[in-house]
């Protein structure tokens, strides 16, 4: 390790970012500093709550040809309040289609992160879409926080994304953004874009 990699590292203060709200750009800012660190030769890590193990949207793509380690556990959203002909995933908390394999999904996908967390092997990890489960009440938000105060390491960012961050999370945060929606294109029948929405 170089004298200058010796200064970042003890002047790094790792922060606790959430990225939270009803508009679009939550995910898609966290991947802005994922990017940005990657560019830094930092070593990220995304571990995606609610988007099916399945998907291949851009940003997996991207991630595959750059190296990026990436985790994906969820099911996807059900789509509901009319919603789904527009393409827009869920309105306000996620639902699963069988709610107890969601809530073991979750469980599960909480383990993973506490392991990569935990194990210091990363300058920066997104955690996108938690706050689904912590709504849901599928893990305990208390308990997570407790859990990052405790073992988080100093130096390491980490990013939460997803509506209705509680409140705990949010007084833990170092920084909080809210997306608020002004207009969307959904608004007037205009479906998910391809290098915008996926």
């Amino acid at each position: 390790m170089t004298e200058r990699d010796q200064r970042e590292t003890r002047e790094r203060k790792g922060l606790i970012i959430v990225h939270t709200g009803n508009g679009k750009g939550k995910t898609t800012a966290a991947l802005g500093m994922l990017l940005r660190a990657w560019g830094h030769g930092m070593r990220p890590c995304v571990i995606q709550f609610i988007k099916s193990r399945k998907g291949r949207w851009g940003e997996i793509k991207a991630a595959e040809r750059l190296g990026i380690e990436w985790h994906r556990l969820g099911d996807g959203f059900v789509r509901r309040h009319g919603m789904a002909r527009h393409g827009m995933a869920g309105h306000g908390v996620a639902r699963s289609s069988d709610p107890t394999e969601a809530m073991d999904r979750a469980r599960e996908t909480w383990e993973l992160a506490q392991g990569k967390i935990a194990s210091g092997d990363y300058d920066l990890i997104i955690l996108d879409e938690f706050t689904y489960p912590l709504k849901e009440g599928w893990v305990d938000t208390e308990r997570v926080v407790a859990w990052l105060g405790e073992h988080k390491p100093s130096g390491l960012h980490l990013v939460i994304t997803g509506r209705h961050a509680p409140a705990e999370l949010l007084a833990l945060a170092d920084l909080v953004t809210e997306m608020g929606k002004l207009k969307h294109p959904y608004d007037r029948g205009i479906g998910a874009q391809a290098g915008i929405e996926f």
